[in-house]
């Protein structure tokens, strides 16, 4: 049950965690191999504000342990400024360099605009173009896109519904694929404050009951402020290595 299990953090190249997660005395250049040291994921970021070129996603493929997994981000071009519309030769580019990456390649995360509502025309076009040899997932940012066609639309196309709570917001529990990918975004406002232990016990029951459904769990922490992303993720971690004896 537990390779069905991801956990780790939104990020990781964070300075801001230095003293707090990382030990004060390493360097940059150390941050991958202290966070790999912990967790067997994580969520590539950066991404969405400028991708990286394929050099770069090469180089943290041979960085990390061969059974690592990186979720990556799709760029804001796609889903901010042209909202799905004419996707090919942004999607061309962005799995050129995203495919450096090889088998260490986990599920792509499109999040959509919180000011945009449903539009499922857009959406069904944009997926029919999409590989059908990756996993997807699609975070929506307004409750408009909570409807059964988009859901079926999901579940038509094996891509999961992004779970998350953000800034007081919880989404619902939708399962639309194989795999089931949260985000949590913070309980203290958007991307602050530490998650509290009766939160992380819900949360890893969760887990728990979507891996005895025979589901592929993925969940990334996104409240880096003062590392408490990766704090969580290792009570979390622990929670369900204590459910698994």
């Amino acid at each position: 049950m537990e390779q069905q299990l991801h956990i780790g953090t939104s990020g990781w190249h964070y300075r801001h965690w230095v003293g707090t997660f990382y030990p004060k005395e390493l360097r940059p250049s150390g941050f991958t191999g202290y966070y790999t040291g912990h967790f067997s994921t994580v969520e590539i970021n950066n991404s969405f504000y400028k991708l990286p070129p394929a050099e770069t996603f090469a180089r943290w493929r041979e960085s990390v342990p061969d059974n690592f997994i990186f979720a990556v981000k799709a760029s804001r071009y796609l889903t901010h400024m042209k909202k799905l519309l004419e996707p090919q030769e942004p999607l061309s580019r962005f799995f050129a360099a995203a495919n450096a990456l090889e088998h260490k390649l986990g599920p792509v995360l499109f999040q959509l605009p919180p000011g945009w509502k449903v539009n499922v025309r857009r959406l069904q076009d944009f997926m029919a173009l999409l590989p059908p040899y990756y996993k997807y997932t699609f975070e929506f940012r307004h409750p408009s896109w909570y409807t059964d066609e988009v859901l079926n639309l999901l579940r038509k196309h094996n891509a999961a519904f992004c779970i998350y709570e953000l800034d007081g917001h919880q989404s619902p529990l939708h399962v639309t694929a194989g795999f089931v990918y949260v985000r949590l975004h913070g309980p203290g406002g958007k991307y602050a404050g530490s998650y509290p232990e009766e939160a992380l016990q819900g949360w890893a029951q969760q887990c728990q009951d979507w891996q005895r459904q025979g589901l592929e769990v993925y969940v990334y922490f996104d409240n880096d402020q003062l590392g408490y992303a990766a704090f969580n993720a290792l009570r979390l971690q622990e929670i369900m290595r204590q459910k698994g004896r």
